[in-house]
């Protein structure tokens, strides 16, 4: 391959603006030994690409079709199913902006204008927003689109807290996700768990799991990060890996040292 080709690769890198296919040829210039890690700017722009993604925009009677759907799960009303409700891909990214909105605004309304009896309520609906968008994560991590994946992992950042469902989708995406910057984002998501001893152990074991020379290395930053000795075990193994680009074991044996 032309150097121009490899500095234009690194260029679009930098700028958060390679496709898949590209971030794939990066990884192959890796191993090959014809890219240094130093030479891209972060190891991921994730963030950036995630902000540039456009918002979906809902339909205009989909605030009053939720106003009537709210009203009916207060009412105790078994016979529907919010399963049943978001099996519908066609409609979740429309109305996960339409029913977030507007219970947002149920919530600036109590807030803003509070009475004795408001407290209740107000924490009814806020457990109702993070169980909304759970459901709606959980659903676009079902996804084919990469781009609809990172939506839904990014979606993470907006929530006070998660539950264990949502850390185990964020584990499996990291594990597996067939695209790069999927997993990377997902290990993103990740760090404000990392207190938990469950998720630094599922962390720890992830590292075996991945043959991405980016993935590995962000693994091995945030192990140094963590001070996370358990970690040199399985670290050592992509050490003595045939498939290991040079440059990527420098860094790792870098990490090694680091905590030892």
């Amino acid at each position: 391959m032309e150097q121009e080709r490899i500095e234009e690769l690194l260029v679009k890198y930098n700028e958060g603006q390679a496709d898949p296919s590209e971030i794939k040829l990066i990884e192959q210039l890796i191993e090959a030994g014809r890219i240094e890690l130093n030479q891209l700017r972060e190891l991921s722009q994730l963030e950036e690409q995630v902000m540039k993604l456009e918002a979906p925009v809902p339909s205009t009677n989909l605030d009053d079709n939720f106003y009537q759907m709210l009203k009916t799960v207060k009412a105790k009303n078994k016979a529907f199913s919010w399963g049943s409700f978001f099996s519908w891909p066609e409609l979740v990214p429309k109305l996960a902006l339409a029913s977030v909105t507007l219970i947002l605004g149920f919530l600036g309304g109590y807030l803003l204008f509070p009475s004795p009896s408001s407290n209740k309520e107000v924490t009814e609906l806020k457990g109702e927003v993070l169980e909304m968008k759970e459901m709606i994560m959980l659903s676009m991590l079902e996804r084919e689109s990469a781009n609809e994946r990172l939506k839904a992992v990014s979606l993470t950042n907006d929530m006070s807290r998660v539950s264990v469902k949502v850390t185990n989708a964020l584990l499996q995406t990291l594990n597996n996700d067939e695209n790069i910057n999927v997993r990377l984002e997902a290990l993103e998501a990740l760090k404000p768990f990392v207190h938990e001893s469950r998720i630094r152990a599922e962390l720890v074991r992830s590292i075996s799991k991945q043959q991405s020379p980016l993935v590995q290395v962000a693994l091995a930053e945030l192990m140094v990060e963590l001070q996370e000795k358990s970690s040199v075990k399985e670290l050592q193994k992509i050490l003595k890996s045939e498939r290991t680009p040079q440059e990527v074991k420098k860094r790792i044996e870098e990490s090694i040292k680091t905590m030892t």
